[in-house]
């Protein structure tokens, strides 16, 4: 089969631009032009809006983008199956991690995983840990690392824990007299002024959220990021206080610039695992890589 024209199709839906589609898949802007047109002829219906300035998903579009997700995992399944009932597996594993995760923990597993199955092409994306359900659940990633959210996970979605880290408050190690006012037991007057730095979304934000509901208090917000490691940074560089993982924490080059407050009541500790729909688990790549976790 020549599933090229879905996987291509697949690239100019995600990045809604024909250079950067057409780098994805090595293949110049106009030869992606000529198989998306071929696709819509074929089909009777445009999966496109194009302008000179934007490419958008028409409602066809959209319906043909969940087809093509589908029909890709179904046939890279079968290929993997049969390979390895043959005793050779080959195929390609997409996996989505923030950055620390990428150069932590992962890399054992990753050395582990290359050894064993040599055949298996990776690729690796990086960015926002808040995003890591939405992407596998969408069927962008095969295989995403991610926060095990409070209560139960999304429909149709697996996990398995790796590691569990405390959640902390963090502040500059230059402002030693902030760190002793906000130690121990919060108090809302200490709380009510200090400058936040928060994430946007995700786990962390849900939790800080609600502690300081239950403290009374409005956070007063000083910024807004993406990914635990700007927060490191931002609190390194004495914009205010944050909330990390303590294994961003203890990974970080700017550790040193920030110190761990002891505050009461903490927050919940993260439980950092792997997430792929349940119905992929089937497949011997996901199995593969799923049995790394000993």
């Amino acid at each position: 089969m020549d599933t090229r024209p879905l996987r291509l199709f697949l690239a100019l839906a995600e990045t809604l631009h024909f250079g950067r589609a057409g780098d994805r898949c090595h293949m110049s802007p106009s030869a992606v032009s000529r198989t998306i047109r071929q696709l819509e002829d074929e089909l009777g219906v445009a999966l496109f809006l194009r302008d000179n300035r934007s490419v958008r998903l028409t409602r066809e579009g959209r319906r043909f983008q969940d087809y093509a997700r589908e029909a890709l995992a179904q046939w890279d399944s079968l290929r993997h199956s049969m390979q390895e009932a043959g005793r050779v597996l080959h195929g390609e594993l997409s996996l989505y991690c923030s950055v620390t995760a990428s150069y932590s923990f992962l890399y054992d597993i990753l050395s582990r995983f290359r050894t064993d199955y040599p055949g298996i092409e990776i690729k690796l994306h990086t960015g926002d840990p808040a995003h890591a359900q939405d992407r596998v659940l969408t069927g962008r990633e095969d295989i995403a690392i991610g926060a095990r959210p409070d209560g139960a996970l999304p429909r149709g979605m697996a996990f398995r824990p790796i590691l569990r880290s405390p959640l902390l408050f963090i502040a500059p190690s230059d402002q030693p007299e902030l760190a002793a006012s906000l130690s121990g037991p919060a108090r809302p007057e200490a709380w009510r002024d200090v400058p936040m730095i928060l994430s946007e979304q995700g786990l962390s934000r849900q939790r800080l959220d609600q502690w300081f509901r239950a403290l009374g208090v409005a956070p007063r917000i000083y910024a807004q990021v993406s990914g635990n490691e700007a927060i490191v940074s931002m609190v390194s560089l004495g914009f205010g206080v944050g909330v990390a993982p303590r294994i961003v924490l203890e990974r970080s080059p700017l550790a040193e610039r920030t110190r761990a407050l002891q505050v009461t009541p903490a927050l919940a500790d993260y439980e950092v695992g792997l997430f792929t729909r349940e119905k992929r688990l089937t497949d011997p790549v996901i199995q593969a890589f799923w049995s790394q976790l000993r």
